[in-house]
């Protein structure tokens, strides 16, 4: 399956979230729930891409077989609409490519590499991990850089010698370092993508070609006003919506982690993408009365429990 369309600036869309996995109550994946929630994304929420399989997906606790098949499902939900990565990083350069390969069997448009994490390898490791993973397939690749998850940043360094590599288009960035990932954006074509939600609009300024998020799942329509009012030189319509989001920012993403907050707060709207996996645990009740009220401060509508 071709890919839609996309620029040169921004060679996996603009608006995209990171897709958390829907389980059913016995924590079997609920392909239907999967379904669903791409085509709510897509449709109502206004993400032209979907990452599937990354952190907030659950990644390190669903299985490569649910892997592919939660990946085929969410491409023939929307895979003519929007553009699917697939997570495919470890810890394990060969199981790295083996998910990569599956990944392009599947269909996928494109691979979301994390740095590996645990192990804390040095920069040539990581190099020649990203580097093998880009050579396995034929799919553009976006770098993802999250040094509070791995224990180890890309370096500029290695972000420039990887730039020149054919594959990889792109980095989702979750450092928190605007001036170093602007000296690697000022010198490559790599295209950086926002993966921190408290940096959203402070991205955009530095040149971001748009977000990859977490909030995205319930605010993502007013993620892609925002992207929208920035680049047509709205400035100030889009400090508004940065504002008015603070609360679901804060509600989500500092409170008890993405995957577990995601889920509240999509059941909150309406959404239920069910249970997580241990060793996360659902949102207490305390939490979600919380989050309730930090989604209705940000002037998003609650429509269930």
């Amino acid at each position: 399956m071709a890919p839609p369309t996309r620029t040169s600036d921004a060679p996996f869309g603009r608006m995209l979230t990171a897709m958390v996995t829907p389980f059913n109550a016995d924590g079997a994946v609920d392909y239907p729930a999967v379904q669903r929630l791409a085509t709510y994304l897509v449709d109502e929420q206004r993400n032209d891409g979907l990452v599937v399989s990354g952190t907030t997906g659950e990644s390190p606790t669903t299985t490569d077989a649910e892997k592919e098949r939660i990946l085929r499902a969410v491409l023939e939900a929307v895979g003519d609409r929007a553009t699917v990565i697939a997570g495919v990083g470890t810890n394990d350069t060969l199981h790295s490519v083996e998910l990569a390969r599956a990944a392009q069997r599947a269909g996928a448009h494109g691979l979301l590499v994390v740095t590996p994490y645990y192990s804390k390898p040095p920069q040539e490791g990581l190099y020649q991990h990203f580097a093998t993973v880009a050579d396995a397939t034929a799919l553009p690749v976006m770098l993802y850089d999250i040094p509070g998850r791995t224990g180890v940043p890309i370096q500029v360094e290695t972000l420039l010698r990887l730039a020149t590599h054919p594959a990889v288009l792109a980095v989702k960035d979750a450092k928190a370092d605007l001036f170093t990932s602007s000296l690697v954006n000022a010198h490559t074509e790599l295209a950086f993508y926002s993966g921190d939600d408290t940096l959203n609009l402070p991205w955009l300024s530095v040149g971001a070609a748009g977000f990859v998020s977490v909030i995205g799942h319930v605010a993502g329509a007013d993620l892609a006003a925002m992207i929208a009012h920035y680049r047509a030189g709205e400035v100030a319509a889009a400090l508004e919506i940065h504002q008015r989001l603070l609360p679901v920012v804060s509600g989500i993403m500092n409170r008890a982690g993405g995957a577990i907050m995601a889920k509240a707060a999509l059941r909150l709207i309406g959404q239920d993408a069910g249970v997580v996996r241990l060793p996360l645990v659902d949102a207490t009740t305390e939490q979600i009365a919380l989050l309730r009220a930090d989604l209705v401060a940000g002037g998003l509508k609650i429509t269930g429990d």
